[in-house]
């Protein structure tokens, strides 16, 4: 199995039975829009595949509490609590939104999920570290890492220390050595939540939490960590700098996921085109079949026609497995690799989890029983044949890809419509047969004839 590293800009061989994963998770302070929902969704299928291939899968998403976004927030919540109070009130409850939405989603919670909040005694130490080792320093009650001290400053990013100062305006931080400096640790502002340390009362700086709860809670030389591309500068190239200059070792692996844009244009409340999670207008299958049909490192455009060529293949999916589930005789004996559907699904997979390719897979095995399905009769070899495919199908789509593909719900007053309308058929009134058609349809119900009687299914 190869996956791409962004630290080397090549794939290489993933290595090892243990596999330690952290992502950089939210910063709660506003609902979670689409473009978080990918780069959630993107590292659930890579967890769930990596437990499939029969890797041991410790995985950490962190979470930001304390922020300058959430500081912001804060201010203009209403109520007589004090500043530091409404920080985590209103952290508390975006947090708890964001769990909503992956619950929506069907994504996995991590096995970790530390806040910020809850290990600044191991930052400070961690910052202690940096100074004594002559990587950061102290300024006016903030602390600050020495950018030039380290050497390999920019290897992430692919960009020259001299390049990144012409990039940047003169520093308004006075209490920097550097313009290129970034703080550790910042000094108490007065009404904000802070902590006590060596250095007076602050709170931490955004990028020192990820070195201290990745290596906190996965060791000091994990696997793989991953971010969106947007993360790769300033953030993960200062998290390496702050990690191996305290002593520890990076992240072997640096994936990172392409961004989300709606209509070829970049999201923004301000544009009217913010797509919360909750806000998204169709079932959680539609997103991630549009999801799967890039490859998890390039940008995705998306727009209204896109999600509805993704319900077509939904649609599809779900006509496949109910008309097999009739016909097949279900085989769960059967391994997903131990079939040409699974063996080509499974070098997709490993060649830098290249979901469009492995999606194909599953759509031709769709196709390949479909065709099964048009016989008149089928034997007792072709039925087992049917259900080894619908298995396929519905396996790797639920336990990889995270797909409900619930294609029947109990309802008697369907059921009843459904049966008076093949009685119609049966005895040749058509016209009645249509008529009930037409009251399924509106009720955005689908109805299949297939040779072993009516199923029925609701509209994506």
């Amino acid at each position: 199995m190869k996956i791409y590293n962004t630290l080397t800009r090549k794939k290489e061989k993933l290595t090892g039975k243990t596999i330690g994963i952290y992502v950089c998770g939210p910063t709660v302070y506003d609902e979670s829009h689409i473009g978080h929902a990918r780069s959630a969704y993107i590292f659930d299928f890579m967890v769930r595949y990596l437990k499939f291939k029969g890797f041991k899968v410790k995985f950490v998403r962190n979470v930001t509490d304390v922020d300058d976004k959430i500081i912001e927030r804060a201010k203009n919540e209403p109520g007589p609590e004090a500043l530091a109070d409404k920080v985590k009130k209103i952290a508390d409850r975006y947090l708890k939104r964001y769990h909503e939405d992956m619950e929506l989603l069907g994504i996995l919670m991590p096995d970790k999920e530390p806040r910020a909040t809850e290990t600044i005694p191991d930052m400070v130490k961690f910052i202690k570290v940096l100074i004594k080792k002559g990587f950061a320093y102290e300024s006016s009650g903030s602390v600050y890492f020495d950018v030039r001290k380290y050497k390999d400053y920019g290897r992430l990013s692919g960009q020259a220390i001299d390049e990144m100062e012409e990039g940047i305006r003169t520093s308004l931080d006075k209490n920097k050595k550097d313009p290129l400096d970034f703080a550790l640790w910042k000094g108490a502002k007065e009404g904000e939540p802070s902590w006590e340390s060596p250095w007076g009362r602050g709170r931490p700086g955004w990028h020192i939490e990820c070195s201290v709860m990745s290596t906190k809670f996965l060791g000091k030389n994990f696997t793989i960590h991953g971010g969106g591309i947007d993360l790769v500068f300033p953030h993960h190239e200062n998290e390496i700098a702050q990690t191996v200059c305290a002593g520890k070792k990076s992240a072997k692996y640096w994936i990172h996921n392409g961004l989300l844009a709606i209509n070829g244009r970049k999201m923004s409340k301000s544009l009217g085109n913010f797509i919360s999670i909750k806000e998204f207008p169709g079932n959680p299958d539609l997103l991630k079949l549009f999801f799967l049909s890039s490859h998890y490192r390039h940008p995705v455009d998306y727009t209204e026609a896109k999600i509805g060529e993704m319900e077509a293949k939904r649609d599809r999916l779900l006509a496949f497995l109910q008309k097999a589930d009739a016909v097949g005789k279900k085989d769960r004996k059967t391994s997903v690799r131990k079939n040409k559907y699974g063996n080509i699904f499974t070098v997709c997979m490993n060649d830098d989890f290249n979901t469009p390719l492995a999606l194909g897979a599953i759509f031709q095995c769709v196709s390949d029983g479909n065709k099964l399905l048009e016989k008149n009769v089928l034997s007792g070899k072709e039925k087992k044949a049917l259900g080894v495919l619908s298995d396929f199908v519905r396996r790797v789509s639920k336990d990889i890809f995270g797909l409900a593909l619930e294609y029947k719900e109990k309802n008697a007053c369907i059921d009843t419509l459904v049966l008076e309308r093949e009685k119609a058929r049966k005895n040749k009134n058509f016209e009645k047969a249509d008529s009930l058609r037409n009251e399924l349809e509106k009720q955005g119900i689908i109805v299949e004839d297939t040779k072993e009687g009516p199923v029925w299914r609701k509209k994506a």
